[in-house]
């Protein structure tokens, strides 16, 4: 049977969901203007993965790997969280979830380095938290960045990891125009710990490294009822295994994205469509 488009048949096993997963990828922040990785023009179409994204390519080359992750901060600092961001962060308020799924928690787990998820929740408590009383913090659900943030900042010899939004990181690459990689900087010009003098890297999970938070993940997806695949094709693991762990034990998966992927004639729900419209549509009959 192919999966149902019906919204209001997805609304109901929203309704009566108790445990809710969203995962999430680069489709999610699309809109606003974050190019996703696999798309015609995307990372992966003009860069091998191997020489930008692997602890080796950037020992090898840190030039080259600051260069391009300083080009995805750049992005990532002026873009802002779209329509599709907002709905789920409304889905991290309990008192708003209550709403359209009255016995349900709900967890988000994204695949996205730009932060936009975290940002659009933070953003929606502090505007939900103005109309709590005094003394009161407006409650939000778990949200898990498992590959890190573009914005973070590792040091390779102390290990202390920071939120850096300065533009640029450094005054060499602010020479770098964007990623221009025929430019090669000095690695003692690349940013540098301010605690030990030790060289920074950016502060994301590369290809060969293990996602943050895995155990605490796969304990969710274990429990969940529902599995939202929001934005992602579903091709990187472990998050391409999330749904049909869901699945598996009996719960429901529902696709969103711009388009079909393998394995969605698999799915129990399939909604095509860019997801700053899609998503709020269907959730919340908006958008």
């Amino acid at each position: 049977m192919p999966p149902s488009t019906c919204v209001s048949e997805f609304r109901s096993v929203l309704h009566e969901s108790t445990s809710i997963v969203a995962v999430v990828g680069a489709g999610l922040s699309a809109a606003s203007g974050i190019p996703t990785w696999r798309e015609s023009g995307g990372v992966w179409k003009t860069y091998d993965p191997a020489a930008i994204a692997t602890p080796e390519a950037f020992a090898a080359n840190p030039s080259l790997v600051w260069q391009h992750y300083h080009a995805m901060r750049e992005r990532a600092l002026q873009a802002t969280p779209n329509p599709a961001h907002l709905a789920l962060a409304l889905l991290c308020i309990p008192t708003l979830l209550a709403t359209i799924a009255p016995s349900a928690k709900f967890t988000l787990v994204t695949q996205n380095i730009d932060g936009l998820d975290m940002r659009a929740v933070q953003d929606t408590a502090k505007q939900y938290g103005k109309d709590m009383p005094a003394g009161h913090v407006c409650d939000v659900a778990r949200v898990f960045e498992m590959h890190g943030r573009v914005l973070d900042t590792l040091c390779t010899s102390c290990g202390h990891r920071d939120l850096n939004t300065s533009s640029p990181l450094c005054p060499a690459l602010a020479k770098s125009m964007l990623g221009n990689a025929d430019t090669k900087i000095p690695v003692e010009d690349l940013p540098h710990c301010g605690l030990c003098g030790g060289l920074l890297r950016p502060g994301v999970v590369w290809f060969e490294e293990l996602p943050h938070h895995s155990r605490e993940i796969w304990e969710i997806v274990d429990s969940a009822d529902l599995c939202l695949l929001i934005g992602t094709s579903s091709h990187v693991q472990p998050a391409a295994a999330f749904a049909y762990e869901v699945a598996d034990h009996g719960g429901k998966v529902a696709v969103f994205n711009i388009a079909s992927s393998e394995g969605d004639e698999e799915r129990d729900f399939l909604f095509l469509g860019p997801c700053a419209e899609m998503l709020p549509r269907v959730l919340f009959g908006s958008g």
